[in-house]
């Protein structure tokens, strides 16, 4: 064999390889396959894997995720019912149900994930301006917060929701509803859409702040105001029982002491009335002791000479 003949078998052999190679593809599990030829789609959409045949050089292999893919979008400014700029984040999951459709209005999942955004953000921006705040924060429109009524003040309870009428899950259901039928004639279903974060306004949370500042320490004045009330309440009952106390032991001490006097008395009576020399003797000891408790070193007494108290004094010998 000649060299000649040998170099045209092996540039046959190699044409032969490249011309395999062009025409045969795989289709993995987690792909779908939309084969174009000069631009447009020939045949249905080939979404079994496996090993798959096309023509060489003028078909080409587009390829299509078949897997749940993730939409997050970037946080965005807009108004709720009650005139409060918040930043609303969202986050969602789609995937593509109609290759065909999909590859023929989109293409790619960058146009894909542009046109979620435009989609989705202007249901969500509908939505969220059609209910207040609170609607959108909380859960559940059923939960019940913990309310203090320990203060006996029934009608401002501390810790009372706002009634709502609908919580952030039937809100995240409305916009679900509504932007679904909208992605869907892409070829794209929209699986599932929720809330990331809610956060206000850069321009507004200094106001917000103080607000919620100024109601915590309402509150708190709320508190502290009861709280002295109570303690004034509370010293006002103690010395209530206190001078309920000192009264009745006053009271207690001074009939013991008249029941002490009066027994000393009739002691005193039962000692000195044996004999008239024993009631002379007991008014004579009595006057000494009246004397001394009477007059002091600088005092001066003007009694009379008939006065039972200078009887002693007059009857006195040198």
């Amino acid at each position: 064999m000649t060299l000649s003949r040998r170099f045209v078998m092996l540039v046959v052999a190699g044409i032969t390889v490249l011309i395999l190679m062009s025409s045969l593809y795989t289709i993995s599990e987690i792909e779908q396959v939309i084969i174009t030829q000069f631009g447009r789609p020939v045949g249905p959409p080939r979404t079994t894997s496996g090993l798959e045949l096309k023509v060489p050089f003028i078909q080409e292999v587009n390829r299509i995720e078949k897997r749940i893919l993730e939409w997050d979008g970037n946080p965005s400014d807009m108004p709720t019912k009650d005139k409060l700029y918040i930043s609303v984040d969202l986050f969602a999951r789609w995937r593509i149900t109609d290759p065909l459709q999909y590859f023929l209005r989109l293409r790619d999942e960058r146009s894909a994930q542009s046109r979620l955004d435009d989609i989705l953000g202007s249901e969500t921006r509908n939505a969220v301006a059609k209910h207040k705040l609170i609607e959108i924060i909380r859960t559940t429109k059923d939960r019940v917060p913990v309310q203090d009524t320990s203060l006996g003040d029934t009608n401002n309870v501390v810790g009372a929701l706002v009634p709502i009428q609908k919580g952030r899950k039937q809100i995240e259901e409305e916009i679900f509803t509504a932007a679904a039928p909208k992605i869907k004639v892409f070829g794209v279903e929209l699986l599932d859409i929720r809330f990331k974060r809610i956060n206000y306004n850069l321009s507004v949370r200094p106001k917000i702040y103080d607000r919620m500042i100024s109601e915590r320490r309402q509150i708190a004045e709320r508190f502290r105001s009861e709280g002295n009330g109570e303690a004034a309440r509370i010293i006002g009952n103690r010395g209530r029982d206190l001078n309920k106390i000192q009264s009745e032991a006053y009271r207690r001490v001074e009939e013991i002491r008249g029941e002490a006097d009066a027994t000393a008395t009739g002691i005193y009576a039962q000692a000195y009335n044996q004999s008239p020399e024993s009631v002379k003797f007991y008014e004579f000891t009595r006057t000494m002791e009246m004397y001394k408790s009477i007059i002091a070193a600088n005092t001066t007494l003007i009694l009379s000479t008939e006065s039972d108290l200078f009887k002693f004094l007059k009857g006195m010998t040198p």
